[in-house]
């Protein structure tokens, strides 16, 4: 039996342990109370350029001497006994190479003695020089843009197709939010044109000639996300340059924040506090920056669903509720379905050079009995896709060119939506249930004792069944 962190563990269990801590994607550096190294994996070892034996049994001063007792959070951590949570760090590792990770150090306490720390690291480099060059191209275009047509791909509430009476409310609010400086709220599943939206009530309203930018909140981890919103100052974090975030970037414009309910509480308390004072801080900054930017928000998930989850904070939803869009899904609109799949022809008979005028029947019964997950960007897909598989000379798009497709039914299949009458998905397992119940009453000659028991229901729940569907009995 062995020892690790005052937990007892036999040989076969610490053998796993060491496998998972050497081979993780999660850099790990552990030292005991006299800060020498005792584990120290690849990952880590990758990461700061060094080999693991030249890390092990090493003090941690000597292996990092430019780090001192205050600047190392692995020492801090042993002197204070109090753990420090995703702190971001950019730094040159020993091969010269410039790396940002996201960090905890965390005690490591046996019996209320203190034998050791551990820090876990992982590797956001690639995703820091990314968002790095977004933050530097955003900043360019707006350079290049003033006084100058931005080209950028704009949307207008007229590229928005349908008849829907959902869909033409929608549009009817977001008209009246053209004319508006409030915030909006945007609420609609994946694919169903939530930024289209927001583009068409910047790009129609009364901010139209100032800079607009969309920013994806579930995209960017946390720890950067901060830096990208609100800018950095010099020193903030180790390895932090003097940089505006895209408040700055979208004064006196639109701010377009994607998946609002993907961001940390912690981040979404910090948004609610620009949005009430209008000023932002920098990260690592004292100085206080007055801001003008009208915040469009959208999320997948029903916000309300979100407060009770407890991703979306209640008292931010307020603020940015003041205008309120629901998109419905395409599974609502089914009366737009035909009409969407000959825009999407149109376009895509200029793009690939095709000639078609026509969709069979067939194909329309099935894309109106299909439940499209994916709503009308699926729509789009589906047809770009059959597009390609057609000639030049075809005018019809039939079944067989949706082969690259997943929801047309073969000869042999059946759709389980086909019997349903685009019901909702409450009212078909109840129609379900209420069929199985039925069966297994005729099955047991309308005994409910046993009809429960063929069931593996209790005998008061079959009741309950009976008495909500009204099922006759005999």
């Amino acid at each position: 039996m062995n020892r690790l962190g005052g937990i007892m563990i036999n040989s076969l269990d610490s053998l796993l342990l060491q496998n998972i801590l050497q081979f993780g994607n999660i850099g790990i550096h552990v030292i005991d109370n006299s800060r020498k190294t005792t584990i120290y994996n690849s990952t880590m070892a990758q990461l700061e350029g060094l080999e693991i034996d030249q890390v092990i049994g090493k003090d941690l001063l000597e292996i990092f001497p430019s780090l001192d007792e205050d600047t190392s959070t692995l020492i801090k951590v042993l002197k204070t006994r109090e753990p420090i949570f995703n702190s971001t760090q950019t730094y040159l590792n020993f091969k010269g190479h410039s790396i940002t990770t996201i960090s905890s150090t965390i005690p490591l306490i046996d019996n209320k003695k203190i034998i050791g720390a551990v820090e876990i690291a992982q590797d956001l480099t690639h995703t820091k020089i990314l968002s790095d060059q977004l933050l530097e191209l955003q900043n360019a275009l707006r350079k290049d843009n003033k006084g100058a047509k931005p080209f950028i791909k704009k949307y207008s509430l007229h590229n928005i197709i349908g008849q829907n009476d959902k869909l033409i409310a929608a549009k009817k609010i977001a008209q009246k939010a053209c004319e508006s400086p409030s915030s909006v709220l945007i609420y609609g599943e994946t694919g169903t044109g939530k930024e289209m939206f927001a583009q068409s009530i910047h790009y129609n309203g009364i901010r139209k000639d100032k800079t607009f930018i969309a920013q994806n909140c579930a995209a960017i981890p946390d720890s950067l996300l901060e830096g990208i919103l609100f800018g950095t100052e010099k020193g903030g974090f180790t390895g932090a340059i003097e940089r505006e975030g895209i408040f700055e970037q979208a004064n006196g414009g639109t701010l377009l924040l994607d998946e609002i309910n993907s961001m940390s509480l912690t981040l979404q308390a910090k948004l609610l506090r620009v949005l009430q004072e209008g000023y932002i801080r920098r990260v690592g900054g004292t100085k206080d920056i007055p801001i003008d930017v009208r915040i469009i928000a959208t999320t997948n998930e029903n916000p309300i669903d979100s407060i009770e989850k407890g991703t979306l904070r209640k008292d931010l939803y307020y603020r940015l509720n003041v205008i309120n869009i629901n998109i419905p899904p395409l599974r609502e609109r089914l009366d737009d379905i035909e009409l969407l799949t000959y825009y999407f022809i149109s376009k895509y008979n200029k793009i690939l050079n095709k000639n078609i005028n026509k969709v069979s029947p067939d194909v329309l019964k099935d894309f109106k009995n299909y439940f499209w997950p994916g709503n009308v960007r699926e729509l789009e897909n589906f047809i770009e896709g059959a597009m390609n598989m057609v000639s030049y000379n075809d005018k019809i798009l039939n079944k067989e060119d949706f082969v690259t497709s997943n929801f047309i039914p073969s000869s042999k299949e059946k759709l389980i939506f086909n019997n349903f009458d685009n019901q909702t998905l409450p009212e078909m397992i109840g129609n379900i249930e209420q069929k199985v119940i039925n069966e297994a009453l005729k099955i047991n000659n309308y005994n409910i004792s046993n009809a429960a028991s063929f069931l593996g229901i209790k005998r008061q729940t079959l009741q309950a069944k009976i008495k909500k569907y009204q099922l006759m009995q005999k």
